[in-house]
Order: structure tokens, then sequence, then C-alpha cells
């Protein structure tokens, strides 16, 4: 474990629904402000991260958070507990990660003179779904929203400009909402990979989740099945039951009998995804930035995703992948047929999308952008103002 910090570092918290979550998504941004001298502490619901997390020098504090419940007692539960790690912990910056954990790291700190910093992975499926119970929600979140974010000592950060546009569309004074596009992807780690042997392979990785377009998935690989076209589908994953919009188990094992499709689970490691796939493919609904695309352009895959926002931040339409409409299976099949029958073309795709990932999505360039952020929010840098910061 590192050594403790100076009692001057600033303190720096990550308040995070799931420990798995920090660990998959926000370890690249952590290490950046510990290297820039900030004392880092982690808040989050833990289940088998405590180990990986303090071995990285990261102070630890377990909460009792049951994700995913609507029971006002388990809110008001959690609200409490957060607010008193607050005071205990007196923390110079919180760093709110999603939505739940913006709402409720929040409310336990108002009052209190901490600078929070909201971020969005996205903005959930309220503000996505049409089904009855978000229509009903989605007003009372979007006033909630405006109320938090327009705080004195509250900013919103965001992963693409669609949801920025979004968040200022609410009432949120702009000038509180900052754009970074994601957390970055390690390019020394993740590097190139000459594609696999055999059929052409197509690799989808992260949740079993409606709106990550799995239906629209598999429906596109049922019409290529039937005509013919022995496209291998491999799917790395697990269902979210505290999601809404996690697939069914009994759908999911039915998915299991269809031909050229494996269910690989959770993969630690994506290399191991991207060895064996020719192309990436993500028919989202709406994202904020999706990983699993940043970690295949990473690897040279190229991509085909939804023309939704966020996957259009990193699947460039004709640059390093195709963009297809939501939910639209006849459209995702012809564009995975199109890219199956070109190799030529799935090479100069893959190489663009390495060099995005190099130039613009980097671990160490998004590890500066926040640590810039940061230090902004905190007045830390002279003469650096907080658009400068962000931009």
């Amino acid at each position: 474990m590192n050594s403790p910090k100076p009692a001057t570092a600033p303190v720096l918290l990550y308040l995070v629904t799931e420990d798995w979550y920090f660990l998959s998504h926000r370890i690249p941004m952590a290490l950046a402000a510990q290297r820039a001298g900030y004392e880092v502490h982690v808040a989050t619901h833990v289940v088998d991260g405590a180990q990986r997390i303090e071995a990285l020098g990261f102070h630890l504090h377990p909460l009792a958070w049951r994700r995913g419940s609507i029971n006002p007692l388990d809110l008001i539960a959690i609200v409490r507990e957060v607010r008193a790690l607050y005071r205990r912990l007196a923390p110079d910056l919180v760093h709110h990660v999603a939505l739940q954990p913006s709402v409720i790291g929040s409310l336990a700190a108002r009052g209190l003179p901490i600078t929070q910093l909201n971020a969005f992975a996205g903005l959930g499926s309220t503000f996505t779904s049409q089904s009855l119970k978000s229509r009903l929600v989605r007003p009372v979140l979007k006033a909630l929203l405006r109320w938090i974010l327009n705080s004195r000592r509250a900013a919103a950060l965001v992963q693409n400009g669609d949801d920025r546009a979004a968040i200022t569309a609410i009432g949120v004074d702009a000038g509180r909402v900052f754009l970074i596009p994601g957390s970055g992807v390690d390019v020394n780690v993740l590097t190139p990979m000459p594609e696999p042997d055999g059929d052409v392979t197509l690799g989808y990785v992260g949740r079993l989740l409606e709106d990550k377009g799995l239906r629209t998935l598999i429906a596109a690989h049922d019409l290529l099945t039937q005509r013919g076209l022995p496209i291998r589908l491999l799917i790395a994953g697990q269902a979210d039951p505290a999601n809404p919009a996690s697939i069914p188990d009994d759908e999911i094992a039915s998915w299991r009998r269809k031909p050229n499709v494996t269910l690989l689970g959770q993969v630690d490691d994506v290399r191991q995804v991207w060895a064996a796939a020719h192309i990436a493919v993500l028919p989202s609904r709406r994202e904020g930035l999706p990983k699993s695309l940043l970690e295949a352009a990473a690897c040279g895959r190229p991509m085909i995703a939804s023309d939704v926002p966020g996957c259009r931040e990193i699947a460039r339409h004709e640059v390093n992948g195709l963009l297809v409409p939501a939910d639209d299976a006849e459209a995702l099949a012809a564009a995975i047929e199109r890219l199956a029958r070109d190799p030529a073309l799935r090479r100069r795709y893959g190489e663009a999308g390495r060099h995005l990932a190099e130039t613009e999505f980097s671990s160490e360039r998004i590890g500066r952008k926040t640590v810039a952020l940061y230090d902004g929010l905190l007045g830390r840098v002279l003469g650096r103002t907080l658009a400068a910061a962000a931009h």
C-alpha cells in the first residue's frame, strides 16, 4: 500500500454505488488525482473489491447501499449514512459517480462546505425509456437535478455534447456543466491485435440490458443466420437485476441455444474478447461514452454502433466504423454483413479507431483533464478558470 499523503493534501472522495463499477470505470482518473497530490477516498457498496481498491493506496469506506431499491426508508438511510461520512471525513471535493450517487450525495451534502462534482455516465433509463413509470418520474427528476446542480458548490460533468445540452436544457447554468469524454483507456495495455482466424466474429461487451440493444443484436444475428451467413457472436457480460432494463434469465438462457452465439459471462480481461472478435458491436439506445468501444478501438477493432449520444463520440461513421439507427435489426444486419465481407475496410476502420484512442481518449490525456477540472473547482491553480479547466 502507498504511504499516507501529507496532512495538507486535499481530500477527494468518490461516491459510487458499487465497488466493481469504480474498479471498472474510475481507476485511471483516481490514479491521476493521486499522482497530482490528492488523498483519494472511495465510498461504495463493497462486494469483493476491497483488497484491490486499498492496494492502490485509496482509503475505502464501505456503505450499506441497496442499489435499485425504491423503498423511501432505504433512501433516507443511505443519505444519512453518506452525510455522516461527509461530516466525519470533511472532504474538500466529492466526485459523485453517476445519477443515483449524484442525487444521494447532493442531498447528503446540503449545508456542508463541500465542493461537489456530479458526474453523469449517460442520463439513464429515466431519460430514455418511454415506459409509463419513466414518463411520470422524468419531470420530478429534472426538477431535482435543476435544484441540485444549480447549488453554489455544485458542478456537473458529462461525457458527450448531447448530455451537456440535455442538462442545460432543464435549466442548469451552462457555466456549471463540464465535458470530459469518459475515463480514458490505457493504450499501453490495450494494443492492436491481428484478426483471428475462422468465421467473422462479433463481440459485445457490457451488461445484459434491453437499453444496450441486445434484443436488436440477437434479431440481427438471426437474420444473418437465416441468410446463410456463418457469423459468430460473442456476448461478454452479466445481467443486472438491480436495473429495470435487465434481460430476464430465461431469455438469456434461450440465446445460449442459438447457433453461433456464445455467452461468455463476466470477462475480467477484455483482451480475450477482442482477440477472438473481428468487429465490436454496441446497438445501444444511449450512452455516456461506452467503455467497451473505447477498449475495442484501442485493440484496433472496427465497430458498429447505434447513431445515438455517446456511441457516436467514439464510433464515427465511415471513419472507424458504421452507425445505424437504434432498434433497427435490418440496418444492423446490413452493416454487419458489409464489414464481414470486406476485410480491407475492417483493417482501415481498426487503424483509425486506434488513432482515435491514442490521440483523444487515452487514460493519460483524460486523467490530466480530470485533474485540471478538480484543481479548477478547488481553485488550486492560480489563474485557471473553471472554463479553462474543462476545455
